[in-house]
């Protein structure tokens, strides 16, 4: 095996309200406004939060059917007021609900403002449009440690919504979720095992609610969407969230919480090859003050391939507890269980001399009877989030994952030029053990004109990654090879590994080189300092990080690294931006073929853009970004690496810019889009000098692993009213020209350019939703792969050909 290095519609009981009324209520509440207010009797008014920003379409009530909802700017206007005392109520997720007593008179408005602060208790009032904004998400979860909404945030941000993970039938993290980003592309599948999503020229980091859970070239493992919310893509270095990371950027997958309604949801999922799947969430309280709450998902699947023999069955169990120590304090635990069981990864990949994909696309090399590769996978969160006063908010969390792998991959020792080749099979018994810690406080204060949002905080963890794949068995042999044009399935001419696994694992790890540990802490500051009324933003931020690794050796480093960013507001929904960052990765990459200690990756990011906002509503937004990055010392694999042999050396720079542009949220009443636009160029801008000339690496070469050119829709329109109201059709495509392949390779033969239509339809009211959804439209054979010369062979990895998935959901 080769290494590459390189929230949902409230629904509830008695909250039935249909998607086109709601739109029809906000269209005729902000339409009419003005002419309300000319009414005589009447309370109107203004809801802000307690950072200064307008509460959009939060509740206000009168009680008995009385109220209104605020608008894009959070005013708010009922009429018709019978004068007299009253009570108004105020209540919205996630902000502390309020309630006033007032007097109307007998003409004449009142006028009553409302400022909201971060609530840390249930709410049991929620009447929220969140259908609106079903696919757009104006502020980052409280895991990104950023208190500020992503309109005002000097990067670039793109969330993937719950909603649109639903609408794409994404089941897991690998499963084309990343059509909805700018410039994400995979062209090392590894199956359903791994992620590795590489963006702006290099692998990005992979992060669950806020921590770094990457403990190896090969991870994490693949989060099934059952238990995710939605996923944050942060383009660019992230210094406010994780101690050492890629500049390129990180995606964070934040797990779905307990919100205080009693709801729940059954989805039954079938598709092509086999695939049957359910998926349970239940979401409700356990005390009847409220102050205890649960949320529950479960999920099971069998799914097998359009490639014979191969597949992958997994369920997963997702628990968490909130409990509401005070009014102030909330402390949370979650635990999650993945469970799977799959063929061997070498089944994905196929082997030859002359080309890529020269074999029928459902072609294989596997040999079945070979063990399963079982996965565990235990994770642990548990958070406190206390209220410190009205404007500074304490969070401590910390977590726990436990990965255990019990299995095989397979690779060829020897291919030949007859298309004949020796399969060899490697144990990949694996443990990864990590515990991780962090604290942060948000604040703000105002010192004279100048309003300062602050964020300080620590991050510390250690690692632990043991490997064993040191034994090694052919199932072919030199008289009786594999051969691609008369393909044997039955038993080898070598029969099957018999692995020897009365040693534990950690010694066998020793013994196979297969030990990798990371010990890491930092410290960061950061300030943003509004002037003018907060329309211009300057963000000054420093971090401090001690990492220490081994992998064949350690490596250690610290270093401060600055961080400077400036926002500017040209009105309520369009902001300009930029920011400078440095990097600072310490690595622990194995040995260099050239000798010598591994260095730390250095570097800078600089990076502007624009965001913007559209409609009345905002129901839709652009982010247009420029990028240049710059990394040294980065350690990159030959040709000849193997996870059991890593031969690397250091590269010493590159270089990656680029453009990118995303657009998403809904554009009219049922139209939904998704679509975005990158261009990328990684090069090398300095040639190390331990990169040895066979290698044949100059100035100015394709950095590999990435598209230069990636574009990506999905368009979906559902009917607003007669009597197919609720029927829909959804559609897009996902288009990659200039790929590179995933190794240095001395072929000339690239990668071809890659177009793939999905499309679909859908019906759904308050409770149901139907969903069909064909993949590949047009039967393409679609593959990635390289050429590795120490095998003088192609290899390629080919995706189904066209495949549908029928879903039924239903919500109670």
């Amino acid at each position: 095996m080769k290494s590459l290095q390189t929230r949902s519609a409230c629904s509830g009981p008695g909250r039935s309200i249909s998607f086109g009324l709601i739109l029809f209520f906000i269209l005729f509440s902000t339409s009419g406004f003005a002419q309300m207010q000319e009414q005589k009797i009447g309370i109107k008014g203004k809801v802000s939060t307690s950072d200064g920003h307008p509460a959009p379409y939060v509740s206000v009530s009168l009680g008995k059917g009385v109220g209104a909802t605020t608008d894009q700017d959070g005013i708010y206007f009922i009429s018709n007021v019978k004068s007299g005392n009253h009570v108004i109520k105020v209540s919205a997720i996630g902000l502390a609900a309020q309630q006033k007593a007032v007097f109307i008179p007998e003409s004449g408005n009142l006028v009553v403002d409302f400022i909201l602060k971060d609530d840390l208790n249930t709410l049991t009032e929620v009447n929220i449009s969140r259908n609106r904004k079903k696919y757009k998400t104006d502020k980052p979860s409280a895991s990104l440690r950023l208190n500020e909404p992503l309109l005002e945030v000097p990067q670039n941000i793109q969330v993937v919504s719950s909603a649109a993970l639903a609408d794409q039938q994404v089941i897991s993290m690998s499963d084309g979720l990343i059509r909805n980003v700018s410039g994400a592309v995979r062209l090392e599948h590894w199956g359903d095992l791994y992620t590795n999503i590489t963006m702006r020229g290099s692998q990005i980091q992979a992060l669950r609610n806020g921590f770094n859970v990457v403990n190896s070239y090969w991870g994490p493992l693949t989060e099934d969407m059952s238990y995710v919310d939605h996923i944050e893509f942060v383009k660019g270095p992230a210094g406010f969230m994780v101690s050492a990371g890629d500049p390129s950027g990180l995606y964070n997958v934040v797990t779905k919480k307990p919100t205080g309604e009693q709801k729940g949801e059954f989805s039954l999922t079938t598709g092509s090859y086999g695939l049957y799947r359910g998926t349970l969430d239940l979401d409700g309280k356990l005390s009847g003050d409220g102050k205890l709450l649960y949320r529950l998902n479960l999920a099971g699947q069998n799914k097998k391939s359009f490639r014979d023999y191969e597949y992958n069955n997994r369920y997963s169990i997702a628990p968490v507890i909130s409990y509401q120590i005070d009014k102030n304090t909330r402390l949370t635990a979650e635990y999650t269980l993945q469970h799977v069981e799959m063929t061997n990864v070498g089944s994905f990949y196929v082997f030859g001399t002359d080309g890529y994909a020269k074999k029928p696309q459902n072609f294989t090399q596997y040999a079945p009877g070979l063990a399963p590769t079982k996965i565990k996978d235990h994770s642990l969160f548990i958070n406190l989030e206390h209220q410190l006063n009205e404007n500074w908010k304490f969070t401590a969390a910390v977590a726990y994952f436990n990965y255990q792998q019990n299995g095989s991959s397979m690779w060829p020792s020897k291919v030949n030029a007859d298309g004949t080749m020796i399969r060899s099979v490697s144990i990949w018994d694996a443990k990864s053990e990590m515990t991780m810690a962090q604290g942060f406080v948000n604040g703000s204060v105002v010192t004279g004109a100048v309003k300062h949002r602050i964020l300080a905080g620590f991050d510390i963890g250690t690692k632990d990654y043991n490997a064993d794949w040191g034994q090694s068995h052919e199932l072919d042999t030199k008289e009786n090879p594999f051969n691609n044009n008369d393909p044997n399935y039955g038993v080898p001419a070598n029969g099957f590994p018999e692995f020897d696994r009365t040693t534990n694992l950690e010694a066998r790890a020793i013994k196979a080189g297969g030990i990798q540990t990371s010990d890491y802490s930092s410290l960061y500051l950061q300030d943003e300092l509004g002037f003018a009324d907060n329309k211009l933003r300057l963000t000054l931020a420093g971090r401090y990080t001690y990492v220490k690794q081994s992998y064949y050796g350690t490596t250690s480093g610290k270093r401060v690294t600055p961080r400077i960013g400036l926002s500017y507001s040209i009105d309520k929904q369009t902001s300009l931006y930029g920011v400078y960052d440095q990097a600072f990765i310490p690595q622990a990459a194995g040995k260099l073929i050239g000798g010598g200690e591994v260095k730390p990756i250095t570097g800078n990011n600089l990076e502007f853009g624009i965001k913007k906002d559209w409609g009345r509503d905002g129901n839709w937004n652009t982010t247009l970004a420029v990028f240049r990055i710059l990394k040294n010392n980065e350690a990159s694999a030959t040709e000849n690496s193997t996870p059991a042999n890593p031969e690397n050396f250091l590269l010493g720079q590159k270089r990656a810019r680029g453009i990118e542009f995303d657009l998403r949220g809904e554009i009219t009443p049922g139209l939904i889009l998704t679509a975005n636009y990158a261009l990328t160029d990684s090069r090398v801008s300095k040639v190390g000098s331990d990169v040895p000339t066979s290698m044949n690496i100059s100035k100015g070469d394709i950095i590999p692993g990435y598209a230069k050119h990636t574009s990506n829709t999905w368009l979906s329109y559902k009917l607003q009213g007669g009597a197919l109201r609720g029927t829909g059709i959804s559609a897009g495509f996902t288009y990659l020209k200039d790929r590179e392949t995933d190794t240095w390779s001395e072929s000339d033969v690239r990668l071809p350019d890659y177009f793939k239509v999905d499309g679909g339809l859908f019906w759904e009211n308050n409770k149901l939703r139907i969903n069909a959804n064909v993949f590949n439209v047009f039967d393409k054979y679609l593959y990635t792969g390289s050429y590795y010369s120490y095998l003088s062979a192609f290899y390629w990895q080919a995706e189904a050909p066209r495949n549908y998935r029928v879903s039924v959901s239903y919500k109670f």
